[in-house]
């Protein structure tokens, strides 16, 4: 059993940035499909982006053009570079594994099943 161990979070201004890490231990990009999820008080939880094994990448609309997710393999780290953050991006971010080379659709929170604690990401306005 591996673990997921998320951080980087904090508390920035709106129109930011910041970086989250994750370390994965035993579970690795070159046989998971890694991906990062958020969820906001009173929300559910959401697909944020994912990383296939050869590094192609998807994100959730909100995510494109400001969100960037990216793995080391050599670290067995996952990262989300996040810019330009809006109020809207006041969360707990969750890195997650599950089985598999590729991130196919749907990639959405309940066909993940392997999950790091959160951390805490609060955007002021």
């Amino acid at each position: 059993q591996g673990h997921l161990v998320a951080s980087g979070g904090g508390s920035v201004q709106a129109g930011g940035s910041l970086r989250l890490s994750c370390a994965a231990t035993g579970y690795t990009n070159r046989s998971h499909c890694l991906g990062w999820f958020r969820q906001a008080p009173g929300k559910e939880r959401e697909g944020v982006a994912a990383i296939d094994s050869d590094g192609s990448s998807r994100y959730a609309d909100f995510a494109k053009g400001r969100f960037t997710i990216s793995a080391d393999n050599a670290k067995n780290t996952l990262y989300l570079q996040m810019n330009s953050l809006e109020s809207e991006d006041t969360a707990v971010y969750y890195c997650a594994a599950r089985l598999g080379y590729y991130c196919s659709a749907p990639w959405g929170p309940k066909t993940f099943g392997y999950w790091g604690q959160g951390t805490q990401v609060t955007v002021s306005s």
